[in-house]
């Protein structure tokens, strides 16, 4: 091989290795404070990284970039909003029922995913406005209270893809054959269309609620986090960051990670869908009762290279306290919001780290919930929080 050769394989091999290594080192952090309503706010952030409040929406949920650099958010209030840089003035796209909790985009249309269905509608990319009658079904989901949430995302592979969560805690609710329409919920489904009809097949089963996912960005590999249930105390099961594959089997209701092993979990009579040696592990997990909802990949170039193609997840903070998991309890004991990040070594997750905190007082009481998690085209990271104060924050790198 002669010299040209050996430094280009050198190079080569700099850029793989630094690829493999990213997200291994420790964060370091600083106290900033936020004054917001008058009220002064303490958070730690990673080291030469500034939180800001850009500005108030009303209960807003998953957050999605467009191609041109328009933020949207979809929201419990029925609010799809969009924002367009530098983002702190909101706009309504659109005003709907159903709880419009997620957007996607793929040529020339919008999708929503509301409780009862996956709708579309024409959309430019920069269009202010789109009419309510426009919306139109694309394909119904299965109905029923509880976890009515439901995120959409277009994949790498061009194919939209949806998740839905169980009932309850103990739903008997699977997502696959045997089990009615209604009943068929709990994990990620992908959407099929042929011949002008629209149906789903299942992904990923057995999933309480997976809230929020998202694609590795090097592997393509599908990522979720997932509330774990309730009804086990304050301190089991782990609450789930999981790798999502075509046909696997995450257990619940039937199983539980204790965080060694599986387990059976007897609030459920039923005969489990699929065997235990079929249920695959978490990739990693969080304490219970954070209530994880969104999560997103940070690609090559965002944020700093410290945390390149790590996962930020979103965790909201549960209302159960010590030491029976119950609301009664001391409101100081409850699991505070915040923002973590589940660090990648080789592909693989290695721990998680905080990355922003603060959002709990000592008393208990929270003055943000974060929700939704997305990168901008700016390389900083936007999360909305949909309770206490209502709006969107973004977290940047000082130059």
């Amino acid at each position: 091989m002669n010299t040209y050769g050996r430094v280009g394989l050198l190079i080569l091999l700099c850029f793989a290795l630094a690829s493999a290594c990213a997200g291994t080192g420790a964060l370091a952090y600083e106290e900033q404070t936020l004054t917001l309503g008058g009220e002064h706010r303490t958070v730690h952030v990673p080291k030469d990284y500034r939180l800001e409040f850009l500005g108030r929406l009303e209960t807003p949920r998953m957050l999605t970039f467009a191609s041109n650099g328009d933020l949207f958010a979809g929201s419990q209030s029925g609010k799809v909003y969009r924002l367009p840089p530098p983002y702190t003035e909101p706009e309504v796209l659109v005003q709907l029922d159903g709880y419009p909790h997620s957007v996607a985009f793929r040529q020339n249309e919008i999708l929503i995913a509301r409780t009862n269905g996956l709708y579309r509608a024409p959309y430019r990319i920069g269009q202010e406005k789109i009419a309510a009658d426009s919306v139109v079904l694309l394909a119904v989901l299965p109905s029923g209270g509880g976890h009515v949430s439901r995120m959409v995302g277009v994949g790498p592979d061009g194919r939209v893809y949806l998740s839905l969560g169980i009932q309850s805690d103990c739903s008997d609710q699977y997502l696959g054959e045997g089990y009615p329409f209604d009943e068929q919920r709990g994990g990620v489904l992908v959407l099929r269309e042929s011949g002008g009809k629209a149906s789903w097949e299942p992904f990923a089963s057995g999933l309480r609620n997976p809230v929020g996912f998202d694609w590795q960005p090097n592997t393509g590999i599908l990522y979720a986090s997932n509330n774990g249930p309730d009804h086990l105390g304050c301190d089991q099961p782990p609450e789930y960051f999981s790798k999502l594959t075509a046909s696997s089997f995450h257990g619940m209701p039937w199983f539980q990670f204790n965080g060694k092993q599986i387990q059976r979990d007897d609030c459920v009579s039923s005969v489990p869908p699929r065997a235990i040696n079929e249920v695959t592990l978490p990739a990693a997990t969080f304490p219970a009762r954070n209530a994880p909802l969104g999560m997103t990949f940070v690609p090559d170039g965002a944020m700093d290279k410290q945390l390149a193609l790590d996962a930020i997840v979103a965790l909201h903070g549960s209302w159960g306290t010590q030491p029976n998991g119950d609301s009664m309890g001391d409101p100081a004991t409850r699991r505070p919001p915040k923002l973590v990040v589940v660090r990648f070594q080789n592909g693989q997750a290695i721990r998680v780290d905080d990355l922003v905190t603060g959002f709990q007082l000592p008393d208990g009481k929270r003055w943000a919930r974060p929700a939704g998690v997305a990168i901008g085209p700016d390389g900083a990271l936007y999360f909305s929080s949909d309770s206490e104060i209502s709006g969107l924050f973004r977290l940047k790198k000082m130059p």
